[in-house]
């Protein structure tokens, strides 16, 4: 089944182009099925990148979804269109008495700051509560997902001596568990980050299991044991390009980086890039909708 998104939402063309089943509101309501509400707020500076990042991976469900897009009322965005932003996104205060089957919280380039220190802390914040009664699983995404897990359970993130950049590989640490069913033992995840979470501090929490851990970039992927509430520190939903257009915008501002880890053939950046992380993308992506989402939502909310 398609995802639905308004029509003249940019990322509609790229996805059709793509061969990704995508409809609008108007062919939607006309058929004769409960889809489930995903909310995604997206922090991410580039939006219209990350709102086709995500739609590509939420559109390989079998499932009806339809997609709403939520920003900060209390920041204002310098590098997305004021346009974009007033036609295809919502702001908190107008949606807060509703409820939705997933949400989706994004990373944001903020780990050199403290979580107080952030100009919209205290409204995600607000969000980050209402989820817990409003929203059946939230899916929180690398900064997104420090930040969950810092409000929700008080894990601390901690300042890496360089930044964790590259292809990393990963081991399941509970197979059996339905967010990573189907999954390799071993698989990998982008990571693009200058902050961490400590797996040892995440063991303690008896709510939380880690699904998923790198010896070379540490947790990855974990799990409220209800279900409700999904961290994952790196970006699977990243294009085959994005950590290049990041290596070369930090290369160009005269930042000393290291190559991304894993990610270029050869270790030379003049080679194109491949992508060997996109299938286990689509099956965290397809699983979360299906067991943590579909599986659990009540069919109509009260």
């Amino acid at each position: 089944m398609p995802i639905n998104i308004p029509v003249n939402l940019p990322a509609k063309e790229i996805l059709e182009n793509e061969n990704i089943f995508v409809m609008d509101e108007k062919r939607a309501y006309s058929q004769d099925i409960r889809p489930l509400k995903i909310m995604i707020l997206n922090l991410m500076p580039e939006k219209e990148k990350t709102e086709t990042q995500l739609l590509r991976l939420l559109g390989n469900s079998p499932l009806q979804v339809n997609i709403s897009f939520l920003r900060m009322k209390t920041h204002e965005s310098k590098t997305t269109k004021k346009e974009h932003l007033e036609e295809f996104y919502t702001t908190f205060d107008l949606i807060k008495d509703k409820k939705y089957d997933g949400m989706i919280i994004t990373g944001a380039p903020l780990e050199h700051l403290e979580f107080e220190e952030v100009t919209y802390w205290k409204e995600l914040q607000q969000i980050f509560e209402w989820t817990k009664e409003n929203v059946t699983s939230t899916l929180h995404i690398c900064w997104g997902a420090q930040a969950g897990l810092f409000h929700h359970y008080g894990v601390n993130k901690y300042q890496l001596p360089k930044k964790c950049f590259g292809i990393f590989p990963h081991i399941v640490q509970h197979p059996t568990d339905k967010l990573v069913q189907g999954f390799d033992e071993l698989y990998y995840v982008p990571h693009s980050r200058h902050s961490d979470v400590k797996g040892e501090e995440i063991s303690e929490i008896k709510e939380l299991q880690l699904l998923s851990f790198s010896e070379e970039a540490g947790v990855c992927l974990v799990s409220s044991k209800d279900r409700k509430h999904v961290f994952l520190t790196g970006h699977p939903e990243y294009d085959t390009t994005s950590l290049k257009e990041e290596y070369e915008r930090d290369i160009n501002k005269g930042l000393q980086l290291d190559l991304p880890i894993g990610y270029f053939p050869k270790n030379n950046p003049a080679n194109r890039p491949i992508n060997y992380w996109k299938s286990h993308a689509n099956l965290l992506f397809v699983n979360w909708l299906n067991y943590y989402v579909y599986q659990e939502t009540p069919y109509e909310w009260t």
